[in-house]
């Protein structure tokens, strides 16, 4: 968002007051907060902007890590030695993990904030068209954190309030009822959020963005004939909404363009005094770049996360995806000498002539249009629909390849399903989606025995300790042990 002082001040407010940030643990001190704090549009502003601010515990790196190292798309370089980072690789985590318990508790801590937000903003006198608004954006936050809680741990406590420690001491839901929950608060986004915003605000959710995200929710949920029809509002309106395609897919991460038509639902970050995105300093080059980082002129670069070869060799030399999602050649600060590393290394996140590598500016984006393409195409085939499915597979296709010559026709369902999981693959690589796309299109465990294959055979031959480990109870996430020991209603997944 763009009102970076906002989010600030927000954050000091809630964490101080009223919102707690692990509140299994915490005392519970929002008495005060009821009686004092909600008097006014501004304080219901500040409330509605600390939701927002949650986000950034979980997109900064977090959801990328539980997302690509547990799966095919992602290792630990050198510069990782985390036993955490190294134990997900290899698919021997534990309940133990703090990573997977981040998560946990940080979605818990967005709810918590909008669970407040949505009991007190009603009571504040202000428009009727601003009170919805912000409603809108909580419900739709409060939707966001529990889909991605319900995809990494399956029946999680389903908590709309929280007047005293106890509420949150509760059993699990079932997540047939926490889906129910996540469509009703989407739903309700809709009706209250406008299909836009000024300049000044961007970073806030959509009506596009509440229906695109809520057909992820129908076809998680293999709901194929709901999730077309509620993407097809948008797609086939997408003049309306204001969505479309870059012409280059590096525009989405560039600080000129990554607010254009293919960003459904985006953080921002920026040089200070606003917040760094700090993947890039995680994922640039230094023990695969002869010389290491200081010969580009960088103050860091630590190289922890990088890409298999299995994604990596998947890319077509022609795919401008390729040179928009990785990068061997670096052009040096200090001279302009070019330094290739011995590796590919991550650059969605890269930002150019960037010396501080803890301030690049470049977005994250939660929700981008070409995903919304790609479910569409995903759904129509899945519903008997697979002609008019093929179009929005070709506009993801011909942008990647900037021609029409590589476009597919005459696919048959199950030859389409494979190219649309594929294409989803190298399109959203780095972005939070891989774990996620393998559980619920149910391919995860074969997938990754093939991937261990595939890298021992090419890269490092101990990959074959993940075809060892990998077990059918992995399709879901431990619950924390942490949140076990503290709440004993509690129970843990099987096979943990």
């Amino acid at each position: 968002m763009k009102n970076i002082s906002k989010l600030l001040l927000a954050a000091v407010l809630f964490n101080s007051t009223a919102c707690m940030d692990n509140f299994l643990q915490e005392s519970p001190k929002d008495r005060f907060v009821e009686s004092n704090f909600y008097g006014s549009q501004e304080d219901a502003e500040a409330a509605v902007a600390a939701v927002y601010q949650q986000l950034y515990s979980i997109y900064d790196r977090l959801m990328f890590l539980l997302n690509e190292l547990p799966a095919d798309d992602e290792k630990n370089g050198l510069g990782m030695p985390n036993q955490f980072l190294q134990n997900l690789e290899y698919l021997r985590h534990t309940s133990e993990n703090q990573f997977v318990s981040n998560m946990w508790t940080s979605n818990y801590s967005g709810i918590s904030r909008a669970n407040f937000a949505i009991a007190n903003i009603p009571d504040i006198e202000m428009g009727e068209t601003a009170k919805n608004r912000m409603l809108g954006e909580v419900k739709f936050l409060r939707a966001l954190y529990y889909f991605n809680l319900v995809r990494f741990f399956g029946d999680v406590p389903l908590i709309l309030k929280l007047e005293s420690i106890q509420d949150a001491y509760t059993s699990r839901t079932s997540k047939d009822l926490v889906y129910q929950q996540i469509i009703a608060d989407l739903e309700d986004a809709e009706n209250g959020l406008p299909v836009s915003y000024p300049s000044s605000e961007l970073g806030r959710a959509t009506r596009g963005a509440a229906k695109i995200l809520l057909g992820k929710v129908y076809l998680t949920q293999h709901e194929y004939g709901k999730a077309a029809d509620k993407l097809r509002e948008v797609i086939e309106n997408e003049g309306e909404y204001g969505y479309g395609l870059h012409d280059s897919y590096r525009a989405n991460w560039e600080d000129a363009t990554e607010w254009g038509p293919e960003s459904v639902f985006s953080i921002e970050y920026m040089a200070p005094p606003g917040r760094g995105n700090s993947a890039m300093v995680l994922q640039g080059p230094k023990y695969s770049l002869p010389g290491g980082f200081e010969v580009l002129g960088l103050v860091n670069s630590n190289e922890a996360d990088i890409p298999t070869r299995d994604l990596y060799d998947r890319f077509e030399d022609d795919d401008q995806r390729k040179a928009g999602t990785f990068r061997k050649d670096f052009v040096s600060l200090i001279d302009g000498s070019v330094h290739t590393s011995s590796i590919p290394i991550f650059v969605k996140y890269w930002e150019e002539n960037q010396p501080n590598s803890n301030f690049s500016g470049a977005n994250i984006h939660v929700i981008r249009y070409a995903d919304a393409l790609l479910m569409y195409a995903e759904a129509l085939n899945e519903i008997g629909e697979t002609g008019q499915a093929h179009p929005y597979l070709n506009r993801i296709r011909e942008r990647a390849h900037r021609s029409a010559d590589k476009n597919l026709s005459g696919l048959s369902p199950d030859e389409f399903r494979e190219v649309v999981w594929e294409e989803r693959r190298k399109e959203l690589a780095q972005e939070g989606h891989r774990w996620f796309d393998l559980v619920r299109t149910g391919r995860f465990v074969e997938r990754m025995k093939e991937h261990a294959a595939y890298e021992a055979s090419v890269a490092e031959s101990n990959k074959v300790e993940i075809a060892q480990n990998i077990r059918e109870h992995m399709i879901l996430m431990p619950i924390p042990q942490r949140e076990l020991d503290l709440n004993p209603e509690l129970t843990q997944n099987p096979g943990y």
